[in-house]
């Protein structure tokens, strides 16, 4: 069950690589692709199994709710996303998560009854979706033999990888600096409510900032329908604003 693990458990067992980032290691990748790495990550910076980002923002849930949150993401086992939001007043708190291949989410009103509660394969493969557009918050995770990228324009780079049984092909646009303007990918979920399917997904990156030698996405506006009209009318759901990032 991911439930027998917390969030500081998760961290707490993660460890630094004995491997330092130099541009060397990515000399072999398309030119878009360095640009990307070589602005997210500093030569010399030990790179990072695990990261742990402290962040406030807006959820919609029916209408826009404030909620503040801790993430943990560590490479090659998953994440732990922990929350707390007010709906008329009363508090609801609780978790999403993908740990070891299965997904799941379980969340409180008052911290005692349950109002939304899930897991299973549908929610797994949404979790996967989800967890590779993070991997942005560590880039660490994006410099590994496994992940094949290939430049689609000079400002448009493709990781494509695996997570759990998944195939993620994720779209990453930049300027002429490297900084993230946007991601993109396709994600299993449900937008419409009604049964699950391949939608596009994504965002748009409005600040960056840099924690011991990463230089991550601080803002974000995260939705379904990405790149159509229909993410500013209705797909948007999450604005995101990072407070604070360690690694390790």
């Amino acid at each position: 069950m991911t439930s027998l693990i917390s969030i500081d458990e998760l961290w707490e067992y993660a460890s630094l690589e004995s491997r330092i980032f130099l541009p060397d290691l990515i000399s072999a990748l398309p030119p878009a692709a360095r640009r990307y790495l070589e602005h997210a990550i500093a030569p010399g910076t030990p790179l990072a199994t695990a990261v742990r980002l402290r962040m406030h923002g807006e959820i919609k849930l029916k209408g826009w709710l404030p909620f503040t949150a801790e993430q943990v993401i560590r490479q090659h086992r998953g994440m732990i996303w922990k929350a707390r939001t007010h709906m008329h007043g009363l508090p609801i708190s609780g978790s999403d998560r993908l740990i070891d291949g299965e997904g799941e989410m379980r969340w409180k009103l008052c911290g005692i009854f349950p109002i939304m509660n899930g897991s299973g394969p549908d929610l797994t493969r949404s979790a996967a979706g989800r967890f590779s557009s993070e991997s942005i918050w560590l880039p660490s995770s994006l410099c590994t033999p496994e992940v094949i990228w290939k430049d689609s324009s000079a400002l448009q780079t493709q990781a494509k990888f695996k997570v759990c049984e998944e195939s993620v092909e994720l779209n990453l646009t930049q300027d002429s600096d490297g900084h993230l303007t946007e991601i993109e990918t396709m994600r299993w979920g449900n937008p419409e409510e009604t049964v699950f399917c391949y939608d596009n997904f994504g965002g748009v990156v409005e600040e960056e900032g840099s924690f011991a030698g990463y230089t991550i996405p601080t803002q974000v506006r995260v939705g379904w329908h990405f790149g159509t009209d229909r993410f500013e009318s209705e797909g948007e759901f999450f604005r995101v604003t990072v407070d604070s990032a360690e690694f390790r």
